[in-house]
């Protein structure tokens, strides 16, 4: 048997416990109604969807430029690309990765979830929600347009002054300033969205305390985008009137002064890098439990430490200019912050650990993405600390080191999460299951392609390869580490990929999920798979952090029925 939520009306959807539901595409009135019922959607469901779609292609696009890149930097004196083509690959690569792929991807899992965890029917404003969605698309498609005209060369940054108009002439800086606006747009609107739908429709009992981990992690990622976006929103603003509008703000010629932009920018920048982590950890804090069969351990910790890390996140932004003219006291006290971030991020790698040991551990996909995720956050984590003691980082700053240790948080930690939730919410979204195999050959292609590619960057940072250089001599005795971290690139493609044809080929005749595959925790697996486009028919009393518990103990408890709430996927 299998738990239902009531009577259905016959709107083309499977039956509700039926466990073969079928894969339909839900319309804002229940109907299959084609490419542009697509277009003018408002349902949280389908924008979620078309955010996932579209940010996997920003991936695809990122990551073969960052596979040019590795072609350029395989061989010493390699005239493949030459220096204007490579810088512009830099920024095309780094911009996209972050502005158009790991926050908005994040946005996409939130607007698919947050309200079936929270036993919402929609966002709390539909309309805003797919405003949000199209001013990102809006925003990447003006940042692509620059490849017919002029990329960007001044890096994922855009420091002050080489965005300049004296250094960057031409449209590619006012193509990435459109970007970032038209993004921060997005994401604001998006934010306050999911603030105003936490806050005011969550379903009978759920009470703040009981609320998915998921969604604290979600929570505290908009609070964060609606305090750090204005920075970079007025940064961008300013070099757009000193770009075209005769002013000052960068320019010491004028009085202006580019540490101002360094400012700006990582009062932004830092807390972008939790913005980009948070909700990966909530993902994290969801598979754990699920498949080591047990509670997340320490609930109220984790939270609290999410919103620990959150708030120190916003103190610490200095750390990116420790080789800047600060006075040593204010060095040292971006220094100390850095270093109390540890504490919050190292009480979730415990309760995290905790959670797995002594569970009854069942090996599927998304446990292997998060125990992947796991040993890779804390070696980017480790790599983080050493570069937070500024005399270091006056060594290392501006080598592959720091190279190495970016991609060791971001990819380590965010898209190895990312791949992990999509593994654990694909059965749910489509009511097909990816296959067992190709999921984890492509974690283990991933995972030994990742460390080939990034842990021998940390050896090229300490022995002095700058970054951000097209060339290099063979006698800076760079070559082999670079030949080992290319081929390990075109590996790591290999496994991304392998996981986009799982997709595709479950799509297409995967196994049927049932509703509630994994047996787990929250809400969202009360619902069929995929959910109906009002979510709930009848939405259940949430009585603790673990609701479907609940309700399969409540169906033992009534039919007797022990195999049926156990083995058989519920809805």
């Amino acid at each position: 048997m299998s738990i239902t939520q009531g009577p259905r009306v016959n709107n083309g959807h499977a039956p509700v416990g039926s466990g073969s539901p079928e894969v339909v595409m839900h319309g804002p009135d229940g109907t299959d109604t084609g490419w542009l019922s697509w277009l003018t959607t408002t349902d949280h469901k389908r924008i979620g969807i078309m955010y996932l779609f579209a940010t996997f292609l920003f991936f695809i696009l990122g990551g073969a430029e960052a596979l040019l890149m590795r072609l350029q930097l395989g061989m010493s004196d390699n005239t493949l690309i030459g220096a204007e083509t490579y810088n512009g690959l830099v920024s095309m690569h780094g911009t996209t990765m972050i502005f158009l792929f790991v926050v908005p991807v994040l946005a996409g899992f939130a607007n698919y979830f947050v309200p079936l965890m929270i036993g919402a029917r929609d966002m709390a404003f539909p309309r805003l929600n797919a405003l949000s969605f199209w001013f990102l698309i809006f925003g990447g498609i003006a940042f692509y347009a620059s490849l017919f005209f002029e990329p960007p060369q001044a890096g994922w940054t855009s420091y002050a002054p080489l965005s300049d108009e004296a250094y960057s002439p031409g449209g590619g800086i006012d193509a990435w300033i459109f970007l970032i606006h038209l993004t921060g747009l997005s994401s604001i609107i998006g934010a306050i969205n999911l603030i105003a739908t936490i806050h005011n429709m969550r379903c009978k009992g759920m009470s703040l305390g009981r609320m998915p981990i998921f969604c604290w992690t979600v929570l505290i990622y908009a609070y964060l985008l609606v305090i750090a976006l204005p920075a970079i929103a007025a940064a961008v603003t300013m070099l757009l009137t000193d770009r075209h509008f005769g002013t000052a703000f960068f320019d010491v010629a004028g009085g202006g002064d580019p540490m101002l932009w360094q400012h700006l920018f990582w009062f932004f920048g830092h807390p972008e890098v939790y913005i980009m982590i948070l909700p990966a950890f909530g993902m994290i804090s969801e598979i754990l439990p699920v498949f080591a069969r047990k509670p997340i351990f320490g609930y109220k910790a984790i939270v609290a430490a999410t919103a620990a890390i959150a708030f120190l996140g916003l103190l610490v932004w200095g750390h990116h200019m420790f080789t800047t003219p600060i006075p040593s006291v204010v060095l040292a006290f971006f220094m100390i912050s850095s270093f109390t971030i540890a504490v919050p991020t190292g009480i979730k790698i415990f309760n995290w650990l905790a959670t797995l040991w002594r569970g009854s551990i069942v090996m599927k996909t998304p446990l292997y993405f998060a125990a992947g995720f796991l040993s890779l956050f804390v070696i980017g984590g480790i790599s983080g600390v050493i570069l937070a003691i500024f005399p270091v980082d006056w060594q290392l700053q501006d080598s592959y080191f720091v190279v190495a240790h970016l991609h060791y948080v971001l990819f380590g930690g965010s898209v190895f999460a990312i791949f992990g939730g999509l593994y654990y919410w694909f059965p749910k979204m489509s009511g097909r299951l990816l296959s067992e195999k190709l999921g984890k050959l492509s974690f283990w292609i991933m995972f030994v392609g990742f460390n080939l590619t990034f842990l021998v960057q940390h050896s090229l940072g300490l022995s002095g390869m700058p970054r951000r250089i097209y060339d290099y001599p063979q006698a800076a005795g760079w070559e082999g580490m670079n030949v080992a971290s290319t081929i390990g690139s075109f590996l790591l493609g290999i496994g991304v990929m392998i996981t986009f044809v799982n997709v595709l080929l479950a799509l297409r005749s995967g196994k049927r999920a049932g509703n509630d595959p994994w047996h787990g925790n929250t809400l969202e697996w009360f619902t069929p798979s995929p959910p109906p486009a009002n979510n709930f028919d009848v939405v259940p009393r949430v009585r603790s952090l673990e609701p479907m518990k609940d309700i399969r103990r409540d169906v033992v408890k009534n039919t007797g029925d022990v195999a049926g709430s156990v083995s058989q996927p519920v809805a």
